[in-house]
């Protein structure tokens, strides 16, 4: 089946929560800013949903759609804290988070993901990795340490646009760190006895990790 119509299919049944979330995408899309596809966000809706969490961890804020969508979709939400480090974007994402009415709950911290999480110390029990993919092994170990049992770990963009299929001599040069990076966390989640984890071919590829231990 051609993958590309299947999730064109899957979108056409999607529709945004709210006007604000439908504006932050179009002007996302109108601009480039990158943003979590429609199929992406209803999955990440319907973990919200089952989960219940109370706290959550964001890497990679970017406009703050999914900040917004996460609240929109969990009224248990007591905090989520979200980081962003490229400076353009910061002034946007809090204009955006000011205008959802959630600010309260959502909580920017501007700096790089690693350096920002090695300075937290409470449990998160969702933890949602959508910042820089060369980072993603570093991003686990350190989301390792703010889980605990129970707790959810979803990555996106894992597949890199089909990328990760190929051999990393294949692709491009200049995202063959990439490749090897997104091949080591993989080895790691699936490798690791604490979590049972699942690659899922939602939107460009998300991870599914639980901590069991």
């Amino acid at each position: 089946m051609d993958s590309a119509r299947i999730s064109e299919f899957i979108r056409g049944y999607e529709r945004e929560p709210n006007e604000l979330l439908r504006c932050i995408r179009e002007e996302c899309e109108r601009t480039g800013v990158p943003l979590v596809k429609k199929e992406t966000a209803a999955f990440l809706g319907t973990v919200i949903g089952l989960l219940q969490p109370r706290r959550v961890l964001e890497l990679g804020t970017a406009a703050g759609y999914s900040s917004i969508f996460m609240i929109s979709c969990g009224a248990g939400i007591d905090r989520i804290d979200t980081i962003e480090d490229w400076e353009p974007r910061i002034p946007v994402a809090e204009k955006n988070i000011a205008a959802s009415g959630a600010s309260d709950r959502i909580h920017l911290i501007t700096g790089d993901a690693l350096e920002v999480m090695s300075d937290l110390d409470e449990p998160y029990d969702l933890v949602f990795i959508d910042a820089a993919k060369g980072q993603y092994p570093d991003y686990l170990k350190e989301a390792m340490r703010l889980t605990r049992r129970g707790s959810v770990m979803i990555a996106d963009n894992i597949l890199q646009d089909g990328d990760l299929l190929e051999s990393r001599y294949i692709v491009e040069r200049r995202d063959r760190t990439i490749h090897k990076r997104i091949r080591e966390f993989l080895d790691e989640l699936f490798g690791d006895e604490r979590l049972s984890t699942s690659l899922l071919p939602v939107g460009d590829g998300v991870t599914f990790s639980v901590r069991c231990k």
